[in-house]
């Protein structure tokens, strides 16, 4: 199972490049980034959503690394908040154990798409079935590779500023006048 049904199938596909796998685990975004050697960003997680129109399958979401799905965005594009698979219902739903979900060939039923957020890179890395691998993926091959429904836009927190947005006002603490500590009492002022 794992990294021999992704390769099958990346093959199937036409695809000749190389799944990377490691020793230990690049189960989170974190790890996975210091594995192959990238920013954040470019890795590509794979969450999985009960879908609204059917619970017994699941809605796949590739997200960039750096991407949170945001609730509003998620009911917007496919009719209900996002409610995450839980525990047995990941591989269940998804054909792939925790840590190592990726959208290639997924479990049948199961719908695929890929957010807004991955388009800002020439290459991405998915996990490729177990959560000690990884494969790099060019974006603009991405969709035909997972057999994906779509592109959507449900995540936030990856966009750039907006051009002329006004940064948040930095706090700054208040400073105590030279004969003041902040733990001064009158007596030590004098």
């Amino acid at each position: 199972m794992g990294t021999t049904r992704v390769r099958e199938h990346l093959s199937a596909q036409g695809w000749t490049g190389e799944i990377l796998e490691f020793a230990e685990s690049s189960a989170t975004v974190e790890l996975a980034a210091e594995k192959v050697g990238t920013e954040p960003g470019r890795i590509a997680k794979t969450l999985g959503f009960t879908d609204p129109a059917d619970a017994s399958r699941a809605i796949m979401v590739v997200v960039a690394g750096d991407a949170r799905v945001h609730g509003g965005q998620f009911k917007r594009a496919f009719g209900a908040k996002p409610r995450m698979l839980q525990g047995d219902e990941v591989l269940a739903l998804t054909g792939y154990p925790i840590g190592g979900v990726c959208p290639f060939a997924p479990a049948e039923h199961a719908r695929v798409f890929l957010d807004e957020s991955l388009r800002r890179f020439p290459t991405v890395f998915p996990a490729a079935g177990t959560a000690t691998s990884a494969v790099e993926i060019a974006v603009d091959a991405l969709a035909r590779l997972a057999g994906a429904e779509g592109w959507v836009d449900v995540s936030r927190g990856w966009q750039p500023a907006e051009p002329g947005a006004e940064a948040p006002e930095a706090i700054t603490p208040r400073r105590a006048a030279p004969d003041q500590s902040p733990t001064a009492t009158p007596r030590d002022r004098n």
